[in-house]
This record gives structure tokens, C-alpha cells and sequence, in this order.
């Protein structure tokens, strides 16, 4: 199959049009002498001529005609595509797909909320799940998970808001079996154990000043989230190591109490992250720079509502 050649075929679809070398040359902004080479070229590769050339016209040969009638329609739709990703290249429209853990996905669905309403022409596909993929050869144009964990070799985008896990229990479970006042005193426990979307149980971690232990708990009761587990708490079943958000509105209403609060520090939170890319999307740069104006706005909201002395926390409600 001859390779033709999108530039010939436009240049003898504008001679043909115009009948004439030195009107297509303004049309495509090309010298006569170009435009006169192309078209020798294209008629040499072909074997055949397609134009009829005088002093004062130029016309289609039979051959010509044959050629431009089949040429002519699927130029159109060439150039209809390339305008189609012209504007999506400048204008923010088209699918962005999100990979997320299910935590992750309830922190960002708020910001892909107000997204979504700046930028009618944009959609959103949010995965979720547990396991840690390869974005890029999954389809997605960028993931989410816990900046500690999150690929090297991508670009990180923090979200700004700390997490904390904690370890809770009902007031009667406590009164019952003792309040743990370290890790250690965990053993003995009933502790509600979860599973993780990878199938592994979640394992309890905790850090004070430079000690980090992790504890291999014991419990009878395994639960598939740990929304359940601090459910499973509040009923007295035993102690819960849950994300604080989840346990909130038990700790409210008191029918949790959290313990081993010193060894349950806050840690850095999720992290949008995408590969480097030489010529992302409109909708995709638009996206990366809201999320980057809306950490901007929460750290300031967080710093003007501060007291004296007091650093901003960022740790989510």
C-alpha cells in the first residue's frame, strides 16, 4: 500500500477545488512552487496523471476525479478527527478514570462533586479498590491511595488531610476486661479484627517518639470492613482499631471510648498520583489544578481558624 501522504492529498483536493496552483498555495499558506512539487511527486508515486495543466487553467483528468471523488470524503472525516482533538486538547471535556482505595474514594468524592459541577463536560469514572495496581496498564489517568504507599515513580499530589486510627471500646467492655494503657496490654484482649480488600487482616500499628510497634492481636470475631468493627465495638463485643471518622459517631454519643490515644498519632493521608505526561488532557490538567486550588483553600481555611501559637492541623472531620 502506497503511503500518499495527508499533505499531497490536501494540497490536489485545493488545486482541484480552485483550479488553480497559486489560489490553493493562499488557501494552505504554501509557496506555488510546493504546492506544483507535491503534486508531481503524488502523479510520480501514482503512475498516472490527475491534473490537466494549461496557461490559464488547471482541470481533473478522468483518473483524477476517479481518485479525488473516493479521496475527498475520508479528508473530511481526517480533518473532522483532528479538530475533535484539538478541542479536547484546549477544552476540558472527556472521561478522567480514578482508581481508589474505599477510603481514599469518600475523601475525594467532595472534591470531584464541586469538579464536576465547574466542568459540565467532563466525566468521571471512580474505581475502588483495595489491591494497589499499575494505573497505566490498567487505563486510568491517576490513582489514590496513602502517600506511603504510593508508586515512587509517579507524581504525588498530597491531599493535605491527616488520618488517624484509633483504638476503641464500649464502656462496659472497658469496665469489664480493663482500659490497655500500652500496646502490649492488648494480648489479653478481644480485639475485632478486620480484613482487607487484599484478603490479609489489617494489622494494629502504633507509634509513640521513636518506638513503633506492631502487635499481633487476638480476637475471635473477623470482619469484613471496619466500619462493621467499630459497629462490632459499640455493641461490647471488644476493642476496635478503626479509622477515627468510622468510630466518630459512636465517640460522640459515648458508647465508644478511645484508648492507647498517645500510641495513635495522626499520619499523613492520601495522595492523588499520576505518571508524567508531555501532553495530558484539558479535563485531566484542569482536575490536577482543582484539587491543587482546593488543598490550597482547606489549608487556609485550617490556618485562619487556629488559635496563637497553635499549627494548623489538617486532620479530616
Amino acid at each position: 500500500m502506497e503511503d500518499l501522504g495527508l499533505r499531497a492529498l490536501t494540497v490536489v483536493s485545493a488545486v482541484a477545488a480552485h483550479r488553480s496552483f497559486r489560489a490553493a498555495a493562499r488557501e494552505l499558506d504554501m509557496s506555488p512552487s510546493s504546492v506544483s512539487h507535491l503534486i508531481a511527486n503524488l502523479e510520480k508515486r501514482l503512475g498516472i496523471r490527475l491534473l490537466t495543466r494549461n496557461t490559464r487553467s488547471v482541470s481533473l483528468t478522468e483518473a483524477g476525479e476517479a481518485f479525488l471523488a473516493r479521496v475527498r470524503p475520508a479528508l473530511a472525516e481526517i480533518t473532522e478527527a483532528i479538530e475533535g482533538v484539538h478541542e479536547l486538547r484546549d477544552r476540558p471535556a472527556g472521561l478522567i478514570r480514578l482508581n481508589a482505595s474505599t477510603w481514599g474514594a469518600d475523601r475525594l468524592l467532595p472534591i470531584i462533586a464541586g469538579f464536576m459541577a465547574d466542568y459540565p463536560d467532563v466525566r468521571i469514572d471512580l474505581v475502588t479498590e483495595g489491591r494497589l495496581i499499575d494505573i497505566i496498564a490498567e487505563g486510568f489517568d491517576a490513582g489514590l491511595r496513602l502517600g506511603t504507599i504510593a508508586p515512587q515513580d509517579m507524581i504525588a499530589l498530597p491531599l493535605g488531610i491527616e488520618e488517624a486510627l484509633v483504638v476503641v471500646g464500649a464502656p462496659a467492655y472497658l469496665n469489664a476486661r480493663g482500659v490497655p494503657q500500652t500496646p502490649g496490654d492488648l494480648l489479653p484482649h478481644e480485639c475485632i479484627r478486620a480484613r482487607l480488600p487484599s484478603g490479609t487482616i489489617m494489622a494494629w500499628e502504633f507509634g509513640k517518639g521513636s518506638r513503633v510497634p506492631e502487635v499481633d492481636v487476638a480476637g475471635r470475631l473477623i470482619l469484613g470492613t471496619t466500619d462493621l468493627a467499630a459497629k462490632a465495638a459499640a455493641t461490647g463485643l471488644g476493642l476496635a482499631y478503626v479509622e477515627r471518622r468510622e468510630a466518630e459517631p459512636y465517640l460522640a454519643d459515648g458508647r465508644l471510648v478511645q484508648v492507647l490515644v498517645d500510641w495513635t498519632p495522626p499520619f499523613e493521608g492520601e495522595a492523588l498520583y499520576y505518571p508524567r505526561q508531555r501532553h495530558p488532557s484539558a479535563a485531566f490538567r484542569a482536575f490536577i489544578d482543582y484539587v491543587k486550588a482546593w488543598k490550597a483553600a482547606r489549608q487556609a481555611a485550617a490556618s485562619r481558624e487556629m488559635k496563637p501559637g497553635q499549627l494548623p492541623s489538617l486532620v479530616a472531620d
